[in-house]
């Protein structure tokens, strides 16, 4: 990704040295420009503005567009060869697209990584909706927004961990001060009826004494504390200025965008371009900004029986695909279920056991808990479910979550790690002194926090990568928990079948960050908690004949 220079306020438009002053470039000089003329196509620096009298004074209805115009400004050549390139092999133009793999390709990406794709494009033969755009759009504003909100937040706990070193620093100051005035009255009070000679303290040691103050204040903890500071001050200041630099990178992606709208291959180009730099920008932000907390907007209520089923619908898992399509687990009735974006039913699949959990295996495939018959893997196809492999474990799987190849298995009352494969790799942890207390599952995005419902015991448990109990938490709106969920961004959410609550738990597990829903808001014995970054909705499966559905930001 290039880099774009970018000034101390990241919302400011970028054009240092992408466009550049065509009167001085023609003196062989590079200065920034910051007027555009479209009747004559050329740029202007401050100074060379004031010669451009051709069209009359330069402040007119006619006049050039200045820098808060930018986007009435024509691409620049920078900015179109950087387009152009091959992000990887950066002597190269790329030519292709690979359908297969959503990349944009030059001839040494084809040869080397997509020799064996049967779906690479030259660029006219590859078609996008308009309605693609519109949500990258959308998506662009989105990911700025949170860049800017990132950056704010750690902006904030800096000038808070300063605000606290500056009041450490005051108090040890006026104690040094009062240390010293406390000496000097000591010294006044035995030399007021004495004569230079007889004075109980020289000056000699009275110097000596207010320099051994001085040096007990130095050498005190200010300098320890001092670096302290520095040390949580470093990652701060990293994700500040990481943030500065992603927004610099994504907008001007984003202004191009707009200006290439009418050039086909460009547009194509831009629009992955964008996509790619807007993936970096949200595990960026997902490894560093966990705790956002979510505002419900709205709320809405979605039937998932279907004619076929004779039980009342126990929505006990609920999958988010990327495409905004869902998938939810129907326990009673012994089916899995495809939801289309509208959240109409349009496939379901017939289990031979209990669908008890599922995960997603990757953006089409996921996996489906059936107690002590396995793990039975199905595809979404065209708007269908269709059956793949089946794994028998070693132990009965209740709960179930994927995380970079490594599956995790509750049996309800131990939690275990297995490979994709179905090999056991270890159990991570185990609790008997009930029937349900490792219930249901999840993993932080980074992997390195497992999270467990106990519902017997009313816990949310919090464990380490490799099993050690970290944090418990309680609450008395959190009764027996059984669904839970961890966003892409980190963010916990779990929620209680009695009182029927959704809450935000923080990602250490230690505290409940907001109530989202209850019982007023429509939920009813919950069982199932899932977050949707596509349509930005948390789903709630329910023991009832319909889901709810809550609009967040």
């Amino acid at each position: 990704m290039a880099t774009f220079p970018v000034s101390s306020g990241a919302e400011e438009h970028v054009v240092d040295k992408e466009y550049c002053c065509s009167i001085c470039e023609e003196h062989n000089t590079e200065i920034n420009a910051t007027f555009y003329c479209k009747k004559c196509n050329k740029f202007f620096c401050g100074q060379c503005i004031h010669s451009h009298s051709k069209h009359g004074l330069w402040f007119n209805k006619q006049s050039p567009y200045g820098k808060d115009k930018i986007m009435k400004w024509p691409l620049s050549k920078k900015m179109e060869n950087y387009l152009l390139t091959c992000d990887i092999h950066k002597d190269e133009q790329l030519t292709k697209f690979c359908k297969d793999h959503s990349r944009l390709c030059c001839y040494t990406c084809v040869v080397l990584d997509h020799s064996r794709c049967t779906q690479v494009k030259v660029f006219s033969e590859v078609k996008r909706q308009s309605s693609d755009v519109k949500k990258l759009s959308v998506r662009v504003s989105k990911t700025l927004s949170r860049l800017k909100k990132l950056q704010s937040y750690r902006e904030d706990n800096r000038r808070s961990m300063q605000g606290s070193y500056a009041e450490f620093e005051r108090n040890k100051v006026k104690t040094m001060r009062l240390n010293i005035q406390s000496f000097l009255v000591q010294c006044d009070d035995t030399s007021m009826n004495e004569t230079f000679e007889t004075m109980e303290y020289t000056l000699d040691e009275i110097r000596q004494k207010v320099n051994l103050l001085l040096t007990e204040f130095e050498n005190c903890s200010i300098k320890e504390q001092k670096e302290k500071l520095k040390l949580k001050q470093a990652p701060l200041i990293s994700v500040i200025k990481t943030c500065i630099r992603h927004h610099g990178e994504l907008l001007p992606l984003h202004e191009a965008m707009q200006k290439v709208k009418y050039q086909p291959e460009l547009s194509l180009i831009a629009h992955y371009k964008c996509l790619d730099k807007i993936q970096q920008c949200e595990i960026y932000m997902n490894e560093n900004f966990s705790d956002e907390l979510f505002s419900v907007k709205g709320v809405s209520k979605y039937k998932v029986r279907i004619f076929r089923d004779s039980n009342t619908c126990l929505i006990i898992a609920v999958c988010a695909l990327p495409d905004g399509q869902v998938l939810v687990a129907d326990w009673l009735n012994y089916k899995v279920k495809l939801l289309n974006q509208q959240y109409q039913v349009v496939s379901h699949w017939g289990v031979n056991a209990r669908a008890w959990d599922m995960c997603l295996i990757t953006p089409s495939e996921a996996a489906v808990a059936l107690g002590d018959h396995g793990v039975q893997f199905i595809t979404v196809t065209q708007s269908k479910l269709v059956p793949g492999r089946r794994l028998q474990l070693q132990q009965d799987c209740y709960a179930i979550v994927h995380h970079k190849g490594d599956l995790f298995i509750c049996s309800k009352t131990a939690l275990y790690k297995y490979s994709l494969s179905g090999t056991l790799v270890c159990r991570l942890y185990e609790d008997t002194s009930a029937s349900d207390t490792v219930y249901k599952c999840a993993v932080s995005p980074t992997g390195d926090r497992l999270y467990i419902t106990n519902p017997e015991q009313n816990k949310l448990l919090t464990l380490a990568r490799d099993g050690t109990l970290l944090a418990t938490f309680t609450d008395p709106a959190l009764r027996s928990p059984c669904g839970l969920h961890v966003t892409p961004a980190g963010q916990v959410l779990v929620c209680g079948w009695g009182p029927y609550t959704i809450l935000q738990v923080g990602w250490e597990g230690e505290s409940k960050l907001a109530t989202l829903a209850t019982q007023k808001d429509g939920v009813s014995w919950p069982q199932s908690v899932c977050y949707s970054s596509t349509t930005s909705s948390i789903i709630v499966g329910q023991y009832r004949d319909n889901i709810v559905v809550f609009r967040v930001e």
